[in-house]
């Protein structure tokens, strides 16, 4: 059971996450219980990180200081005296310990990618112990088991890539005793430490990834993702507010979403659950009676070709155009080796007899990868830019799709389309400030007779009309 940072974010919903854990184990289900920091805290730590590494001492400091007292207040809140007490001292120990460790980068001028992964670390170090303590004194045996212990990863601070092997290994030693001995194992999400015992993170949004790991690694019967909304919808509702709940869906499908802009489930946290077929459920804890998502290896069909739509902005296109290395042997390689060495993901590619123009994420290496085609081939780049990413399975089997789609958003200008490559995914370029329109205009067009064995159509209703 994985609770994202909305739901430890203060006293109330630790002990809202409390009651969700102990309804699990009243109905004789063991729970492992992976939590991110508190909401916003590694936000201001990797403030504090920067401050500190421009040599702004005093401002690193505050937002510690800041934090420290965050912490403790919330301790105050949630704990009785004597929990709190011993809750307290660990978390003046790890502050102490904190405050050292800005205090040395400051000094030194500095912040390095594995100094900055120690910072990071404190927001999930603190929240699983004061969760831990939380359920202990909820009477569920809550215990607090460093991450770092058990999340084995290679040396790419900032991004590490977990070791399955090892993890597995740890985990059957470390954690799996603690469940058969009744208890609740508490730990941070995000983080975790090469074989030295040096501490790395998994990358934003990586603690979905762990609680896949440790559900994988433990042969789990389920993974459950708690967030703050009732699972994976139809699209984002702060653009379509009457958008649908999806009830089930293909692993797939979740992972092609997560890639492609929903920002309900990290990327990578399918790749275990897939591996071992072991079913995921996206779930809010603050509406703990709905029954969410459920992702699983096969879906049941649904009537509508799509399931979602997402949407990723924030997007670059360059264009390649090479005319004077036509038919020449090794051209593409050369341009992805360019973009291999300044590790650009790319996110769609249409390529003609003279020309390949490809997607990426806008960043501050651009004029660089510019400057570097440009020496095999006249490079453009455009700026500003959006993907929509429909999703649905067998998209393939529905005669027209590509013209229904193109007819939803005929007052758009449409820069660059794919399909084909996956049965599953229709992705089509378009400029920043279209996305809200294309995304409403698509949705009414896809979603107005819903598939009520995939949709939760309850919330279209007038809440009077269901009362």
């Amino acid at each position: 059971m994985k609770f994202g940072g909305t739901s430890v974010e203060d006293a109330k919903a630790m002990l809202r996450t409390a009651a969700i854990v102990a309804g699990r184990r009243n109905k004789g289900l063991e729970a492992i219980v992976v939590v991110s920091a508190m909401a916003k805290v590694t936000d201001q730590l990797l403030a504090a990180a920067a401050a500190a590494g421009r040599g702004d001492k005093a401002g690193a400091m505050a937002i510690s200081a800041r934090l420290r007292h965050r912490h403790i207040d919330t301790g105050t809140e949630l704990l009785d005296e004597q929990r709190f007490a011993a809750l307290q001292a660990s978390v003046h120990q790890e502050f102490d310990a904190l405050d050292d460790l800005l205090r040395g980068i400051a000094a030194v001028g500095e912040l390095t990618a594995r100094t900055s992964d120690l910072v990071v670390s404190f927001g999930e170090r603190l929240s699983s112990r004061m969760v831990a303590a939380a359920f202990d004194q909820q009477g569920l045996n809550g215990t607090h088991v460093d991450a770092r212990s058990c999340i084995i990863t290679d040396a790419n601070y900032g991004k590490a890539a977990p070791q399955e092997p090892a993890i597995e290994a740890k985990l059957t030693e470390l954690v799996l005793p603690l469940v058969e001995a009744g208890k609740t194992p508490v730990m941070g999400g995000f983080i975790g430490s090469t074989v030295e015992g040096i501490t790395t993170t998994l990358g934003r949004g990586g603690s979905d990834y762990t609680a896949a790991l440790v559900g994988g690694g433990l042969h789990a019967g389920a993974i459950e993702i708690w967030t703050d909304v009732n699972g994976i919808m139809t699209t984002d509702p702060r653009i379509v507010p009457d958008a649908l709940r999806v009830k089930t869906i293909s692993f797939e499908e979740a992972a092609e979403l997560a890639y492609f802009g929903a920002k309900v489930l990290h990327p990578a946290t399918i790749l275990p659950a897939v591996q071992k077929s072991i079913p995921v459920w996206v779930l809010n804890s603050r509406n703990a009676e709905n029954e969410g998502t459920k992702i699983t290896a096969v879906a049941p069909r649904c009537k509508s070709p799509f399931k979602c739509i997402a949407a990723k902005k924030k997007l670059t296109i360059i264009d390649i155009v090479a005319s004077r290395m036509l038919m020449s042997h090794g051209y593409l390689k050369s341009v992805f080796d360019v973009l291999d060495k300044y590790k650009c993901v790319v996110d769609m590619v249409s390529t003609s007899e003279v020309s390949i123009s490809l997607t990426v994420d806008s960043n501050e290496r651009l004029p660089e990868i510019a400057e570097e085609l440009s020496k095999i081939a006249d490079v453009k780049m455009e700026g500003n830019k959006a993907l929509i990413c429909m999703v649905g399975e067998d998209i393939r089997g529905h005669n027209g799709i590509a013209g229904q789609v193109f007819t939803a958003v005929s007052h758009v200008n449409v820069r660059m389309i794919s399909q084909g490559a996956s049965e599953i995914n229709m992705s089509f370029m378009i400029d920043e400030e279209d996305v809200e329109e294309a995304v409403r205009s698509l949705h009414k067009n896809f979603f107005a007779s819903p598939d009520e064995n995939i949709f939760d159509v309850t919330a279209r209703v007038p809440a009077e009309s269901r009362a």
